[in-house]
């Protein structure tokens, strides 16, 4: 009987490499101009007007244009059953490619110039911590339809055409919560505007220096100045503050609605949370439920002072782009964050009745607190007793001590923990107050420390190490006992080995 030889296997067909969007020969120098326009307007319009403004402007544009257009013809990319390719570079040309299987993150970005044109940035992330601004692949841009395509192919989840085969709809988002306009009031407690007008009014200074421009010479600025020289300084401060007060409202005002307009945060059949924002720059960031290990609500003090907070997301695959992607709730009322909470984390840890911690972290905190102007109110009486110098130096310090004492006593005010259903609850901070709950069975080890002066005290400070988030979560000056036990108790077993019974 005659063998016939066996068949060759059949090789799977390999994809061909594709291009981005055409239009991104337009969109990317549109996105680079955009952010460009205020040093642009200044080199070109403020100042003298000289020739070499105007060529340094006009060439500044041309080369943008061309960067766009090489860009665009040196990348591509290829979406194997095993990985995601990338080549791209101008000068020096990159290759990069990520295992499909390693995929934990991928973000939709649409800035002005791509939603003119109807397209999506996609990243795409493996959830290390990515030090090197350069790594992961990022698909600069293609259609907003191919990008909802991607994220859904990447994150192993079947496709809209796919799972609508057998005639069934696509389930609908469930909405978690919105935005809500009555929101906007805790914008200006975030401090986030005043930031914006320091380095805003540092980088005027620096380019009005590179350009030689001299505000002192502009009529109106040199009115105003020789009008508040002839004031009482109280009433300059006075003013100065009202100034710094409105601008820094109206800076802060405008960041949340710039970053968090549209807000929407909403569960999908896929097992996924999603969060979409934005206004000028849209974002979308799915979080996927089984990477979910807790939640961390921040209270910063003026928000805290008027019931507000934010939450964010404790899970992996962020890397370190965590604080950007993880935001669940912006500044809200804290009620509204502990509801968000309990829906997306199933129960609501982070306003569960939290453990006192010992008397000793209270001294330990007003020790620590009174310190710095206790030493420094010493140190200038004695030079204002023996240097001559000014009385009001040191009474001014010692003005300080009893504001001092209530920094250290709502530091400890804040210190607890708690053990629920499936978290552990840590919460701490004065000037942000931080409450996070992780979730019992993301612990993946303990780290004990002690220093001299809480070894006296009989405290420790309980860090627990976890593989989403920052990595490491504190209990800081839980006495050793009771440090002991709660590690023992969150994760039976993981220290046993470890603990000497009696």
């Amino acid at each position: 009987m005659t063998a016939f030889p066996a068949a060759p296997p059949v090789a799977e067909p390999v994809p061909e490499w594709g291009r981005l969007d055409p239009r991104m020969i337009v969109v990317k120098p549109l996105n680079e101009l955009i952010g460009l326009l205020p040093l642009l307007f200044a080199l070109v319009f403020l100042g003298n007007v000289e020739t070499w403004r105007i060529v340094v402007g006009v060439g500044t544009v041309a080369l943008i244009i061309l960067y766009g257009l090489f860009a665009w013809l040196t990348t591509k990319y290829r979406i194997t059953d095993a990985q995601v390719e990338l080549h791209t570079g101008v000068v020096f040309r990159q290759r990069r490619a990520i295992p499909r299987d390693r995929i934990r993150t991928v973000d939709l970005t649409a800035k002005l110039g791509h939603r003119l044109f109807g397209l999506s940035a996609v990243r795409v992330g493996t959830g290390q911590q990515e030090r090197q601004a350069g790594e992961g692949v990022v698909l600069d841009a293609v259609t907003t339809a191919e990008a909802e395509r991607l994220r859904q192919v990447f994150l192993h989840r079947p496709t809209t055409a796919a799972a609508s085969t057998d005639g069934a709809e696509e389930p609908a988002a469930v909405e978690i919560t919105r935005l809500d306009r009555r929101w906007y009031r805790y914008a200006p407690l975030s401090l986030s505007g005043l930031l914006g007008i320091a380095i805003a009014v540092g980088f005027g200074m620096n380019l009005a220096g590179e350009l030689n421009l001299r505000f002192s010479e502009v009529d109106v600025i040199r009115g105003l100045f020789g009008w508040l020289s002839g004031q009482s300084p109280a009433l300059v401060v006075l003013i100065a503050a009202v100034v710094v007060v409105l601008l820094s409202t109206v800076a802060s005002l405008l960041t949340y609605l710039l970053q968090n307009h549209d807000f929407r945060l909403t569960r999908h059949a896929d097992a996924t949370v999603r969060v979409r924002r934005g206004l000028l720059t849209t974002r979308s960031v799915s979080i996927e439920e089984q990477r979910l290990r807790g939640v961390a609500l921040h209270e910063p003090l003026l928000l805290r002072a008027a019931r507000g907070a934010r939450l964010n997301a404790v899970t992996t695959g962020l890397g370190l782009r965590q604080a950007a992607s993880s935001l669940l709730v912006p500044p809200a009322p804290r009620a509204e964050s502990h509801r968000v909470a309990a829906a997306v984390i199933g129960e609501n840890p982070t306003s569960a009745p939290l453990t006192r911690h010992p008397v000793a972290a209270r001294r330990r905190r007003l020790v620590r607190a009174v310190a710095v102007p206790v030493v420094l109110t010493a140190a200038l009486a004695l030079l204002s007793a023996f240097a001559d110098w000014p009385a009001g130096l040191w009474i001014g310090a010692a003005a300080l001590i009893p504001l001092s004492v209530l920094i250290g006593l709502d530091r400890y005010r804040t210190l607890g923990h708690a053990l629920t259903g499936r978290y552990l609850v840590s919460r701490s901070g004065s000037f942000t107050r931080r409450t996070v709950a992780l979730q019992r069975t993301g612990i993946i080890g303990w780290r004990v420390e002690q220093s001299p002066f809480q070894r006296r005290a009989r405290l420790v400070t309980l860090t627990a190490t976890t593989a989403a988030g920052h990595g490491q979560y504190a209990v800081t000056d839980i006495g050793e006992s009771d440090g002991v036990r709660l590690a023992d108790a969150a994760v039976p077993d993981l220290l046993t080995p470890f603990l000497i019974r009696e």
